[in-house]
């Protein structure tokens, strides 16, 4: 039985492309991702049809949209003309990559808009009290967030990891907080 027949990995691959459609992304992209993530060998794209039973364009587009985020990669094989493609592995790596290319195309351009109307709104008499503080409370709170990810994500992998297994225990690290009941 090969690896991909194995129950557990059809179950983990179907799981993926369905998470995969509540985090945004297509069923076929996460699939894609799923199996190539539990290949121990490079894979062509049409061993990728063939196995997961998906269009060829379907495959091909998966395969552009996981590089496009810098988590699947294309790799020559000695003696085979066709390109394979093998997935980061390293769990850290992989969230980091995609946590940044979401950043790039999701919250930057709306920090960018947060941004130029909070600037417009502030000099603009007839604008309504509320859309002004709401729009600029906006903008800090994202724009905070934003600042934040880009320090912890400088982190060195091994503080990454001490700071998550911390959890709220951190907090004890800050001056005045105390534990709430």
């Amino acid at each position: 039985m090969s690896l991909f027949e194995h129950p557990d990995a059809k179950a983990f691959i179907l799981h993926w492309g369905e998470m995969g459609t509540h985090w945004g992304v297509n069923r076929s992209v996460a699939q894609v991702h799923a199996l190539l993530y539990l290949s121990d060998k490079p894979l062509d794209a049409e061993t990728i049809v063939e196995t997961l039973g998906l269009a060829r364009s379907n495959v091909s587009t998966g395969l552009k949209e996981l590089q496009s985020y810098a988590i699947v990669r294309r790799v020559h094989v000695e003696g085979d003309r066709r390109d394979h493609f093998v997935a980061e592995t390293d769990l850290w790596e992989m969230l980091m990559r995609i946590s940044a290319e979401r950043k790039r195309r999701e919250i930057d351009p709306t920090i960018a808009l947060l941004n130029e109307l909070a600037e417009r709104l502030k000099a603009d008499e007839n604008a309504p009290e509320q859309l002004r503080e709401r729009v600029t409370r906006m903008h800090e709170f994202i724009s905070t967030l934003a600042n934040w990810y880009d320090q912890v994500r400088g982190l060195p992998k091994p503080t990454l990891v001490t700071l998550m297994k911390l959890g709220s225990k951190v907090a004890r690290l800050i001056p005045g907080s105390k534990k709430k009941d």
